[in-house]
């Protein structure tokens, strides 16, 4: 077997040379610490799906056409029916994608609304295969407007019609400079303020779903606002954002220690549930982008397997939901392994609680389908 390409720099596309051809179509440039995937390198380890007739809800993936990165359909298609596994349905979140180029900047993010809506019906044309992609929708707003982001909550909600089903703020931030995930880092506070929670008491008035990506050292700032808006469905993102670089390297055991008592903590709140995955990415520490091969599925678990266990544990199954965080975590591995080590993860699991975890939680959060069975 060669050793695959390590620059981790994409081939030349035909995009690209489309661009040079007509340079007024330009794409967004994202200086995202994440890195691309590398084809080449994926393909080096393939599986065959463990348990394909497991129906999966993929709770948390993103879409998005940027300078030298597509994920648009096709590509979350090739994952999907590559893989082998039975993806039913998929929510989208947020990604700062497809923004529309003019108007006022509180709606410039319904354009993302609009653009996924259209992705969704694309998908139910059943040419890109049977997954219900994006049967819901995660849009972004600026909670910060407070009161004022009503009606760009309107907005969102007919550019969406059914499908609209909340908001995502990725509030992840760290003075470390070493401890980056997000493009645009938030300032500092900002779920505690008062601007902030009179926002998300807009959400909870529309019966519309929270994300919140945080990190570990953050979610006592998701706890406090928990308890200030019992009513609001709040959805912590990739296993509550355990730190695994910068000072959190060499101090593992410990930091880990911290994670787990701010996550139980959250799990006492009974309007806060939680999305088990993201941890593809860099700043979790694992390292998988780093190897000369990618993780097999029995790799990728052992490494995860903590981390996994104790969501569940503290949150139960009926409150986690498998996300792949795709495509941000396809630099560390692929979408079939990804499933594959969740599913060897929960193979001791009892039926109902690994049915929660797969789809059952997410359907019901998201308020999937609620007429008819997919």
């Amino acid at each position: 077997m060669s050793k695959p390409d390590e620059t981790g720099a994409l081939a030349a596309t035909g995009d690209q040379a489309q661009q040079q051809k007509r340079p007024w179509l330009r794409r967004p440039e994202v200086a995202s610490p994440n890195g691309h995937p590398r084809p080449e390198w994926l393909s080096c380890v393939t599986e065959p799906p463990l348990f394909p007739e497991l129906e999966i809800v993929d709770a948390h993936h993103h879409l998005w056409d940027r300078e030298g990165f597509r994920y648009l359909l096709e590509e979350f298609a090739d994952d999907i029916g590559e893989s082998g596994h039975r993806i039913t349905a998929s929510v989208f979140v947020q990604c700062r994608t497809m923004f529309r180029a003019d108007g006022p900047d509180a709606y410039r993010p319904v354009g993302e609304v609009e653009f996924v809506r259209g992705v969704a019906a694309q998908a139910r044309s059943g040419f890109y295969g049977s997954t219900r992609v994006a049967a819901a929708i995660v849009g972004g707003a600026n909670l910060l407007m407070g009161t004022g982001v009503a009606p760009v909550l309107e907005d969102m909600a007919e550019a969406g019609g059914e499908l609209f089903r909340g908001v995502r703020v990725p509030v992840a931030s760290h003075p470390d400079p070493d401890v980056r995930s997000n493009p645009v880092p938030a300032p500092r506070g900002l779920m505690v303020s008062r601007a902030f929670v009179d926002g998300a008491r807009e959400l909870a008035r529309r019966n519309l779903t929270l994300d919140i990506w945080a990190y570990q050292t953050q979610l006592d700032e998701v706890e406090t606002l928990a308890r200030q808006l019992p009513d609001l469905q709040i959805v912590v993102n990739h296993a509550g954002g355990p730190l695994g670089v910068g000072p959190y390297a060499g101090r593992k055991a410990e930091h880990q220690q911290a994670w787990r008592k701010a996550l139980s903590r959250l799990a006492t709140l009974p309007n806060v549930a939680l999305k088990v995955g993201g941890f593809g990415m860099p700043i979790m520490g694992f390292g998988f982008d780093k190897g000369e091969l990618p993780p097999d599925s029995r790799q990728l678990a052992d490494a995860i397997r903590p981390y996994v266990d104790r969501c569940v544990s503290l949150f139960g199954a009926d409150r986690c939901m498998f996300e792949s965080n795709f495509p941000v975590d396809k630099g560390s591995f692929s979408y079939g392994v990804l499933w594959n080590a969740f599913q060897r993860i929960a193979t001791h699991w009892s039926d109902d609680d690994r049915h929660a975890a797969f789809a059952g939680t997410a359907k019901r959060i998201y308020r999937l389908f609620p007429d008819t069975e997919i």
